[in-house]
């Protein structure tokens, strides 16, 4: 499926569960996310510093916002670890560091984060950490109450602070699939072609309509700055 993506020129997105994988498929990811069950993994933050793409960071399942910022700093790093080489064999790999690690709002334990006193507060703890003030939401998760129905309402909120001209939002993240929904394998049973087995999903239809909406508030943001940047007409003589 990756080799099919890449050669229609496509980007692929994953997250990094598995250490050991990245080294077989990196060259065909564009963007990783480590999940909030794995941003304490020293592992995981040693790998996320050798790859060459953006890392997303999400909070912890608790909520902490801090053990993800912990996670970009360690990945900013360069270190040496033991990891899997470029011939396949267990070697020592020395990073070099990510610059472009960041962290994932996706809420937690104590309820949704994708508000702007969340993202006020993650852009306080990344400034004191003198870390680049971005953030990328999670529509789903946490911040839906896990009901795939609610990312549309999760992402329409994102969007209209997008326009507004909130700065830090950098990007969403939503479940989505063909087929609203989930559904359990069955022995027996042929499963629904394009509903998930996991995590519940939005439609496709309903992902089309938020990415619309998404791109709208992006251009109205954009419109908005170089409005700002335009330079002001000089007074004229008296």
């Amino acid at each position: 499926m990756l080799l099919e993506l890449d050669r229609l020129g496509l980007p692929a997105a994953t997250e990094w569960l598995n250490p050991v994988t990245a080294a077989y498929l990196a060259d065909l990811v564009s963007y990783g996310a480590i999940g909030a069950r794995t941003v304490e993994s020293q592992v995981h933050r040693q790998l996320s510093s050798a790859l060459g793409m953006p890392i997303g960071m999400k909070n912890g399942t608790g909520g902490s916002l801090q053990v993800a910022v912990d996670a970009v700093l360690a990945a900013a790093a360069p270190h040496v670890f033991a990891a899997v080489g470029e011939q396949g064999s267990a070697d020592l790999v020395r990073s070099s560091g990510n610059p472009d690690a960041h962290v994932v709002l996706r809420g937690g334990a104590d309820g949704p984060n994708h508000g702007p006193e969340s993202v006020a507060r993650l852009s306080a703890l990344l400034g004191a950490a003198e870390l680049p003030g971005r953030v990328v939401i999670d529509a789903s998760h946490g911040n839906s109450g896990k009901s795939h129905v609610r990312q549309k309402q999760v992402a329409a909120d994102i969007g209209g602070r997008i326009a507004a001209g909130e700065n830090a939002i950098r990007g969403v993240m939503l479940e989505s699939f063909l087929v609203a929904g989930r559904q359990e394998v069955v022995a027996g049973r042929c499963p629904t072609y394009g509903q998930s087995i996991t995590d519940a999903c939005m439609s496709w239809d309903d992902t089309a309509e938020t990415l619309r909406l998404l791109a709208s508030s992006v251009r109205a943001r954009r419109r908005a700055r170089a409005l700002a940047d335009w330079p002001s007409p000089a007074p004229l003589p008296v």
